[in-house]
């Protein structure tokens, strides 16, 4: 068994404070950035950054669906923390300024892996595909926070 990581990031033509608030808005902004790979999302408590308990579900593969109960915290200015209570499941949310009037938001989750043949299977293929669903929530938050539907950050 070991760990098991994917990264994602994105350079956005917003200030990091507006970023940080729309991904930290979890009663709000953030239902409306998530793709069709999460469902029956609920905040239980809280709602913005800090002490936010939120549940979702996320169909990362046809057969495979994580019951996400997260526990939202802000260990340093910037960074929200989303610690999975169902599993070892950890998503690291970090946005930094990027010049001026830009930011670059980088998402990592981690999980301890399966062993054997499946954890290598896994290892493999699991952090393109989680990937994949994390560069479609920080597509969606740059059409929110930059109000350009569509339109992709390059140029």
């Amino acid at each position: 068994m070991g760990q098991v990581e994917a990264t994602t990031e994105r350079i956005i033509a917003a200030d990091p404070e507006e970023v940080f608030d729309a991904l930290a808005d979890y009663s709000g902004t953030r239902a409306k950035l998530l793709p069709e790979h999460f469902s029956e999302y609920e905040v239980r408590e809280g709602g913005d950054g800090e002490g936010t308990v939120v549940h979702w579900k996320l169909q990362a593969t046809s057969k495979r669906v994580r019951d996400c109960l997260l526990e939202v915290t802000e260990p340093t200015t910037g960074q929200l923390v989303e610690k999975d209570r169902n599993s070892s499941m950890v998503t690291t949310w970090t946005v930094t300024p990027a010049g001026e009037g830009r930011s670059q938001v980088v998402v990592t989750t981690t999980w301890n892996g399966a062993g054997g043949i499946g954890g290598f299977f896994e290892r493999t293929f699991a952090p393109k595909g989680l990937a994949r669903i994390y560069d479609a929530v920080l597509a969606r938050l740059e059409a929110e926070v930059t109000g350009k539907q569509g339109e992709s950050s390059a140029g």
